[in-house]
């Protein structure tokens, strides 16, 4: 049963977040849930204090999941800011833990020592990779090869994906006299402060420059039949990205900064190319090692395909997580 919740990811102030943390407690009364499981960082903090609203004693509250699918710049940025919002982050996530009893799922080792540092206990701390890709939906696509290489972008356009650098890379390469071109994938989005405008976009992506923004695809294979190779130049640490998890299903090398979450869906050098975050230099220059090399790019798209079937298909995902509401369970039974 799906129940909408009224309330954005940004813009609506504290009163639109009590509102929100109010309609959750509501929901939660109501249907008196035994587990419950909050994915990212906004919906387990707003559904941890709505918990504690719910269910004001021990008796009776659900087992609480809380799965950060990752910390992005608030952990990983240098700037005096973000060492100013960590603290206030390391203490919201504790409290929003059920009473202490709530377990924690991290999609990658850094974030996962991340949160331990913030003292989240080790014992109900767990790694779990990604959210998993269908294999069977995503399948092997050949080698586009052409005249020209196409290159894939796959994300909400975001400054912190590295859509600028992406650009700046491509820009870079066909100035050099390299046939590529660059196709952006994915919708802008409003309420987050980093996103590109269509306006941004339509001056990064004219036409006749090699580089396209087709907005929001319905089925992203038709992407990976087009482009022969992936990239996301990232700029922070991610979970792990789906979009390159989905390439590598359709066995697509990629180029991906070296990153929490994208180190992790790339295997550097057997699967695709690692590259320092914002070092457009190093991206073209990985790109271009990948354009001239169509053999090497077709052994890492197997080699991606592999590992997406060995370690991040959806029912080992789905297995892991239900190891996890298991254990919980089991736990707060051994508690009553």
């Amino acid at each position: 049963m799906l129940r909408p919740i009224g309330w954005r990811r940004r813009g609506d102030g504290l009163l639109g977040a009590g509102r929100a943390i109010a309609e959750i407690a509501r929901v939660y009364r109501a249907e008196r849930p035994s587990l419950v499981h909050h994915i990212a960082l906004k919906p387990v903090l707003f559904g941890g204090v709505a918990l504690r609203l719910a269910f004001a004693g021990a008796q009776g509250a659900p087992v609480a999941i809380d799965s950060i699918v990752g910390l992005g710049s608030g952990f990983s940025a240098a700037s005096l800011a973000a060492r100013l919002r960590r603290p206030a982050l390391g203490v919201a996530l504790r409290l929003a833990q059920d009473r202490g009893h709530g377990w924690v799922i991290a999609q990658n080792p850094e974030d996962r020592d991340a949160l331990a540092r913030l003292g989240i206990p080790a014992p109900h701390l767990a790694l779990i990779r990604g959210s998993g890709v269908d294999c069977r939906h995503f399948r092997p696509l050949s080698d586009p090869g052409g005249a020209i290489i196409t290159v894939a972008l796959v994300a909400r356009m975001l400054r912190d994906k590295g859509v600028p650098d992406a650009v700046a890379a491509i820009r870079l390469l066909r100035g050099r006299g390299l046939h590529v071109q660059l196709l952006l994938a994915g919708p802008t989005d409003p309420d987050n402060r980093g996103s590109l405008t269509a306006e941004n976009l339509a001056l990064l992506a004219p036409a006749g420059s090699g580089i396209e923004w087709i907005g929001s695809v319905a089925d992203i294979r038709a992407v990976w039949r087009r482009a022969a190779i992936a990239v996301l130049p990232s700029t922070y640490g991610e979970g792990v990205p789906k979009a390159l998890l989905e390439a590598a299903a359709c066995a697509r090398p990629i180029v991906a900064s070296d990153v929490p979450g994208c180190r992790e869906a790339v295997r550097r050098g057997e699967t695709g190319l690692l590259v320092p975050p914002r070092d457009i230099g190093a991206l073209a220059d990985a790109i271009a090692a990948l354009i001239g090399d169509p053999a090497r790019r077709v052994a890492m798209g197997r080699a991606g395909r592999k590992l997406a079937e060995r370690e991040f298909a959806e029912e080992i995902v789905a297995g892991e997580t239900l190891a996890v509401y298991n254990a919980a369970l089991r736990e707060q039974a051994a508690l009553q």
